[in-house]
């Protein structure tokens, strides 16, 4: 991204206290954002809820904001995301809520300030879609799901 690339964030009223999200470490792809709930929200197996992060952003126009899973949430409690990752479009001026999954077997308690997710900014790209009566022949044709084999 350019030096230049200026995300601007809007602090709400439910962030009082929360870190701003920032880049862990030198070369992290994301930064962080934090759950801007009352205390505690508990997410019970196989439920979801929408987790309010307290930011708004304005993403400059040519990109978005790609909001995705945390690993150490999936590998240590089974928790994900349902619309992974989930697009923030630069028109886009509202609170960014995170919508979480528990796909594990007991309930998981989210704490004001726990990271539940990261965001990361990417170009993007418009397509001009033109309608056409028949696509181009390739090999793979109108092979999907599963047509190299089980495996």
């Amino acid at each position: 991204m350019p030096d230049d690339f200026v995300v601007h964030i809007a602090l709400l009223k439910n962030s009082e206290g929360l870190p701003i999200p920032h880049y862990q470490t030198e070369h992290a792809a994301g930064v962080d954002l934090y759950a801007a709930v009352a205390g505690e929200m508990v997410i019970g197996a196989g439920m979801w809820k929408l987790v309010p992060t307290g930011i708004a952003m304005a993403i400059p126009e040519g990109y978005e904001g790609q909001v995705r899973p945390r690993s150490g949430l999936a590998l240590k409690h089974g928790i994900g995301m349902l619309n992974a990752p989930g697009t923030i479009d630069a028109d886009y001026r509202g609170e960014i809520g995170v919508i979480l999954f528990n796909f594990g077997e007991k309930s998981f308690t989210i704490r004001r300030g726990d990271r539940v997710a990261q965001i990361v900014f990417a170009k993007t790209e418009k397509a001009k879609l033109v309608r056409v009566d028949a696509l181009s022949e390739t090999t793979r044709g109108v092979g999907g799901f599963g047509h190299t084999g089980a495996r």
